[in-house]
């Protein structure tokens, strides 16, 4: 009898088809590191091995987590389209014994150069993208539901920013369980379904919610959801998150076909997710969604010693609403002055809601 599935550590979304289709069970390092009791612990190895301080915290993290928890012994990072640290990051793994697997997406996005990255990840892992392309039929089903999570946030307004958030960031690895991962996800939406609207609580000091969209990468500090609901607002609209559970995309054709479930559509699938490639069109799908959603305004979540923080040049020309950047660090709670912009942001948007 075998034994339980060997882990092996993402550093941000990949095609997980492939890692599952290989018998392996993934694990999203950075839900990894964010959720250790001791996550000080993990940042506090990473300094002592040599990270500087004006390194990334979830750098140091995934690091620190890696080392200290003594596994997963197989790492699969995005060295191209997520994190400009990733390369070095692998390459202080691997000095440690830990086996890297590095994964780009193409840039501009290619349909054949990323046939052949997701190709040759299945080579390396030990499957084929054949394999890989039938788990698309298999996470139909929790993607599906992770697409109602969402509707049920901006649209029947009965799920909290929060809620959408652990659930939409979760699926970058199922929580290397993808039936037991769909099951804990209907039981929610079954008790969610049976809420009164949000948008009705009491105490909101403006005429209605102030609806927000979040940009950027996922939140070290997840109070900004909280805080925003305190303020009188909420989060509807989540642009990274959403792009990792992929419920933007949508297989098309006929159950068993190439156009549904084959390789073209697992190759569409990563093509149609904006988040490694341009700014560009990551703003094109937020312009789109802000409409979608009726969006009052954007916050952009920026991480400190990240290169992502210069998107704004980009973000201000072309986004349609009034754009906040907030920045942080570490875990825990967010400072004083970002509470204080968030709330401001939120009373200023309110005060001129139409």
């Amino acid at each position: 009898m075998g034994g339980p599935a060997r882990l092996v550590g993402l550093t941000t979304t990949i095609p997980v088809e492939a890692v599952f289709a290989a018998g392996f069970r993934p694990l999203d390092l950075n839900n990894l590191f964010v959720s250790h009791p001791r996550r000080e612990m993990l940042l506090d190895a990473a300094l002592k091995a040599g990270f500087p301080q004006s390194s990334c915290a979830w750098t140091r993290g995934i690091f620190g987590a890696v080392v200290e928890l003594g596994e997963p012994d197989m790492v699969i990072g995005v060295v191209r389209g997520d994190c400009s640290g990733t390369e070095v990051l692998l390459e202080a793994l691997a000095s440690r014994g830990v086996e890297v697997i590095p994964f780009s997406y193409p840039y501009p996005p290619d349909e054949e150069d990323l046939e052949r990255e997701v190709s040759r990840l299945c080579e390396t892992l030990g499957t084929t993208m054949s394999d890989a392309a039938r788990w698309l039929e298999v996470l139909s089903g929790p993607r599906a539901s992770l697409r109602e999570v969402d509707r049920l946030c901006w649209r029947e307004d009965r799920v909290t920013g929060l809620e959408n958030h652990l659930w939409l960031v979760s699926s970058s690895d199922f929580a290397g369980d993808p039936a037991r991962f769909g099951g804990s996800l209907e039981s929610f939406l079954a008790e969610a379904r049976r809420r009164e609207p949000l948008s009705g609580r009491v105490g909101i000091p403006f005429a209605r919610e102030v609806r927000l969209g979040y940009l950027g990468v996922p939140p070290i500090s997840t109070e900004i959801f909280t805080a925003a609901e305190a303020a009188g607002g909420r989060f509807v609209f989540h642009e990274v998150q959403r792009q990792f559970s992929m419920t933007a995309f949508e297989p098309t054709g006929r159950a068993g076909t190439e156009g549904a479930h084959g390789t073209e559509a697992l190759i569409g699938q990563y093509l149609s997710y904006t988040y490694p490639y341009t700014i560009a069109g990551r703003v094109e799908d937020i312009n789109s969604e802000a409409r979608l959603r009726r969006l009052d305004g954007l916050v952009h979540y920026v991480q400190s010693f990240c290169h992502r923080n210069m998107e704004d040049v980009v973000f201000k020309t072309g986004l349609e609403l009034p754009l906040l950047t907030v920045e942080c660090d570490c875990p825990g709670e967010l400072t004083a002055p970002v509470l204080s912009r968030l709330e401001n942001f939120i009373q200023v948007l309110g005060e001129n809601l139409g």
